[in-house]
Parts: structure tokens; C-alpha cells; sequence
């Protein structure tokens, strides 16, 4: 399939006999389609015995599951473009929109419309639906989970350094007090090994300090207007540089031999850290002292969380679009979503299965999770706080000359916050010219 990724018109064309839905055969009523999704280890497992729930509801229709490659983001839109994408596929983050951008994704709305009632529709996030969405209202996606950011603690070293639990009032001033106090040299060599917290140097993980701040990377009303370099936007990713290269709290990728997060985390290696409830179930299984969890640290303006935009799609080249929609309802429907809590703990895109999944968490880590307030990850969903990732009309030039400029700020420590600048310049080219930066 990937050396059929090629670009002239001709042989895209050509290409689509060789597409990964496959024709019944003759005398057959029989509808193939392929799912692409996730290959994580406990993933495939699941994916398997939900597709016998569906086989046996929909005999007519065949799906055959695939696992993401690696590169899923580029190989995704190579698919599409050369006409060998799956029928259905899971996407997220800021490379689902670019999907979209393409012209590749089938404009869901018909689907949605004829088929969803608005008890079904209000059972999810209006902020992470209405991110799956263009700004022309073409319905590209429909939520797959709801993972939500907040800030993990680790107690012993909290007890130990004798510094008070986050609590729901926290803001920023008090999460920088805290990391001052939990961050030493523990082995007295004269180098921190112990960081009060870190954070994923990423598009969400920092826009979600910018929303707080009261700024935005993107004018909300206008994909096509940059916002990344106002004053607002300015003033939260330098007190995030600053805690990282001037106080030296927050850890950084190379700090920490550029472990995860949440890896960072478990290995003791930081007392706080910025992680969403995808990360739950690592976290609880590896780590071994008390953690807690609380609320994401309110900005200067206002109090915000992430909600991440995973989702499902389907493909605008499917031979089969009713058949597609009809494992997409699938894929949202509650089974699946309880089905995915169950197996790694995903936090439900729906706000009626939020109990359940609480529920699943206590009985299988009962002493573990007891103390912990579970509920905060579900309250941006629940009082209207979550954002999501805001997303440029070109939004892979726009990434790209970002994660750059980030790499040299944050990662790397080699630049001033002003070097950010010349990748607002490309971004606004980009976005007026319709041409990529950078390549």
C-alpha cells in the first residue's frame, strides 16, 4: 500500500483498485470494510470481541481491523491521497484536521442528521464535537473518548517535603510555589534530580497555559488569523520557559533522559506532572506511592482543561458510506465506549457512562484509588470548561513551523521566546498562500 502512496493524479487513480476495502464476492451481499485503529498491546484483543458484537448484529457487513503504523499521521494522509485508505479510521490531535484540510474525509452531517437524536448528541462534549467539525460545518469526525488533562501528584514526596495537596482553588502562583519546594538535588552531587513537574512539549499541552492566560494560537472566530505571538499567548509559554531554563522546577525532556511524562512520573523523577486520564492506568499500575489528582492549575484569567479530539472518520473515498456509518454509530455507541474503560481505562466520550467508569477504576485498584478525586477529570465536560485544539486552515504548515521554534525554546533551551517570531512569520505566509513552510 505505501508504494502505492504516490502523487500525480494518474496514478492515484490507479491506485484505487488496489484500496484496502475489499469487493464481496460474486453471488455475495456481503460488505467488506477495514478498520484502522490503535496497536497498542491491549487494544487488538478488544477491538477483536467488539467486531463479533457487530458481526452478529450486522451479518451483512465484514470488517477486518488493522493496527496504526508507526508514522499513522503522514501514512494516513499518503493513504488517502493515493486512494488506499481504510474505510473507517481513528485520528486525532492536530493531524485529524489535516486530514480534513485535505479533502479526504467524508462530511458526516447527512449521517449525523438523519440517523442521531439530540439526546445522543448532548450526551457528548459540545466543545470536542464541535472540534471534529470545519469552520464551513463539514462533520469530519465524532468523538472516540474523552480524555481530560489535570494534574497528577505524587504524596509520599509531598508528605515528605511537607508541602500542602494541590486542592480545587489552585492557580498558577500556588503550582509554582509547590514546584519550588519539591525540586532538589537529592543526592547532593550539585545537580537537580528531583523536578516539580513537567508537561509534553506539544500543540494542546501548551495552547491549554495560553487559554488560561486568555490568549489563543488561533483566533476562534477565524482559522486563517494567527494569535500565537499577542501579548496573552506571549506571557503563558514564557512563564512555562522560564520555570524550565531560568528556576530549573519544571523538568525538561533532556532533564529526565527525554522520558514521558508520565514515565518521568512513575520513575520519581518529577512530584507533579501535567497528564490527562489516558495516562490513568500506567500511572496507577507502575507507580509505587500514593498518588493524587486534581484539577489543572487556573491561568491569570481563567480555569480550563484540555479535552483531547480523538475521534473516528471515515474515509470520502469508501466504497460503502452507509455501511461505514453504520460501524461508526458502533464505535460510539456505549459498548464501545465502556468496552475501551474497561480494557485500559479510557475516560467515556459520553457524559452518561462517566459513573460507570469511575466505578470500574475503584473495583479494580479499590486501596489505590480511594483516595482520589476521579470526578476531576470529567468536570470540564460536565461545567463547561474543556478546550480543545485549535486548529489553523493549514494546519500542517502551521505545526510544523512551531514544533521548530518549541524544540529550540523548551526542549532545547538554545533560543529566546522571541525566536517564536519567525514562526508566527511562516505561519501567517502559510496561511495567506496556502503553502507549506518549511519543506
Amino acid at each position: 500500500m505505501k508504494l502505492l502512496g504516490v502523487s500525480t493524479a494518474g496514478a492515484a487513480a490507479a491506485s484505487c483498485t488496489a484500496r484496502a476495502t475489499k469487493t464481496p464476492p460474486p453471488g455475495t451481499n456481503e460488505v467488506q470494510l477495514v478498520y484502522q485503529d490503535w496497536r497498542t498491546e491491549w487494544f487488538p484483543g478488544m477491538v477483536q470481541e467488539m467486531l463479533d458484537r457487530f458481526h452478529a448484529a450486522h451479518p451483512h457487513i465484514r470488517v477486518f481491523y488493522i493496527p496504526d503504523p508507526i508514522d499513522v499521521a503522514d501514512s494516513l494522509l499518503t493513504d488517502m491521497q493515493a486512494g488506499t485508505a481504510p474505510d473507517v479510521f481513528a485520528a486525532c490531535c492536530s493531524f485529524f484536521p489535516v486530514l480534513a484540510q485535505s479533502g479526504h474525509t467524508l462530511d458526516l452531517r447527512p449521517f449525523v442528521e438523519a440517523d442521531l437524536d439530540e439526546g445522543a448528541l448532548a450526551d457528548w462534549d459540545p466543545i470536542q464535537y464541535k472540534a471534529l467539525s470545519m469552520q464551513d460545518g463539514q462533520q469530519y469526525g465524532l468523538p472516540k473518548y474523552h480524555g481530560a488533562l489535570a494534574l497528577y501528584y505524587n504524596k509520599d514526596l509531598f508528605d515528605q517535603h511537607e508541602v500542602a495537596y494541590p486542592d480545587p482553588y489552585w492557580d498558577h502562583d500556588d503550582y509554582l510555589a509547590a514546584m519550588w519546594r519539591l525540586t532538589h538535588d537529592r543526592d547532593g552531587d550539585g545537580k537537580t534530580d528531583l523536578w516539580g513537574s513537567m508537561l509534553d512539549i506539544s500543540w494542546e499541552r501548551l495552547q491549554v497555559h495560553v487559554n488560561g492566560w486568555g490568549g489563543h494560537f488561533v483566533d476562534p472566530r477565524d482559522p486563517a488569523r494567527l494569535r500565537m505571538c499577542e501579548p496573552e499567548a506571549l506571557a503563558a509559554l514564557e512563564w512555562l520557559r522560564a520555570r524550565m531554563w531560568d528556576d530549573g522546577v519544571m523538568a525538561t525532556p533532556l532533564d529526565v533522559q527525554t522520558l514521558g511524562t508520565r514515565e518521568a512520573f512513575v520513575a520519581g523523577r518529577v512530584a507533579m506532572v501535567e497528564d490527562g486520564s489516558w495516562a490513568l492506568k500506567d500511572i496507577l499500575t507502575e507507580a509505587g506511592f500514593r498518588v493524587g489528582v486534581a484539577p489543572f492549575p487556573a491561568g491569570p484569567v481563567r480555569r480550563v482543561t484540555l479535552a483531547t479530539t480523538d475521534g473516528f472518520g471515515i474515509y470520502g473515498g469508501t466504497r460503502h458510506p452507509e455501511a461505514a456509518w453504520e460501524l461508526l454509530k458502533f464505535l460510539t455507541g456505549e459498548a464501545y465506549g465502556l468496552a475501551m474503560a474497561r480494557a485500559n481505562y479510557l475516560q467515556p466520550a459520553r457524559a452518561s457512562l462517566v459513573d460507570d467508569w469511575i466505578r470500574i477504576i475503584r473495583e479494580d485498584f479499590p486501596d489505590a484509588s480511594q483516595e482520589m478525586d476521579l470526578d476531576v477529570f470529567a468536570e470540564g465536560h460536565l461545567q463547561g470548561y474543556s478546550v480543545t485544539a485549535e486548529t489553523y486552515a493549514d494546519m500542517g504548515a502551521a505545526q510544523q513551523a512551531a514544533q521548530k521554534a518549541w524544540e529550540e525554546i523548551f526542549t532545547l533551551g538554545q533560543a529566546p521566546l522571541s525566536r517564536l517570531e519567525e514562526a508566527c512569520q511562516q505561519i501567517e505566509a502559510a496561511q495567506a498562500n496556502g503553502a507549506p513552510v518549511g519543506r
